[in-house]
C-alpha cells in the first residue's frame, strides 16, 4: 500500500494528519501543493473520486477571492480552478495506491484508519 499526503507543510490540519500517521508508523509520501502543484488530469481524477464540493477549501483567501458565481460552477470549472490554484483544495488530500480516498482530516481514529486502509 502506498499513501501520499498532499497539502502544505504550514497547515495545521496537515500537521495533525502527519502526526497521526507518524504515531501509527504509517509510511507515506508528502507532496507540498506549492512546490509541486497537481496537474489538471490528477485533479480531475480526484474530483471523480471525491466530488468537487468536498474538495473546496472554503476557509481560504483564494476561495473568498473567487467570483460570486462560484456556487453555480460545474465540476469541470472547479477542476480548472483547482489545477490553476491548489490553495483552493481542502487539505490534506490523501491518495492510496493512486486513488484519492480522503480530503480533510475529520473523524474518529477508527474512521480515519478505515478510510485510509491502515
Amino acid at each position: 500500500m502506498a499513501l501520499t499526503l498532499y497539502g502544505i507543510p504550514t497547515c495545521g490540519t496537515v500537521k495533525k494528519a502527519r502526526a497521526w500517521l507518524d504515531a501509527r508508523g504509517v509510511a507515506y509520501a508528502f507532496v507540498d501543493f506549492r512546490a509541486a502543484p497537481p496537474s489538471r488530469d490528477t485533479v480531475a481524477s480526484w474530483v471523480a473520486a471525491l466530488g468537487a464540493a468536498p474538495m473546496r477549501n472554503t476557509s481560504g483567501g483564494a476561495y473568498r477571492a473567487l467570483p460570486d458565481d462560484k456556487a453555480t460552477w460545474t465540476d469541470d470549472r472547479w477542476i480548472d480552478a483547482f489545477a490553476a490554484d491548489s490553495m483552493l483544495i481542502r487539505r490534506p488530500l490523501v491518495v492510496r495506491d493512486g486513488a484519492a480516498v480522503q480530503v480533510g482530516w475529520r473523524g474518529t481514529d477508527a474512521q480515519l484508519a478505515a478510510a485510509l486502509g491502515v
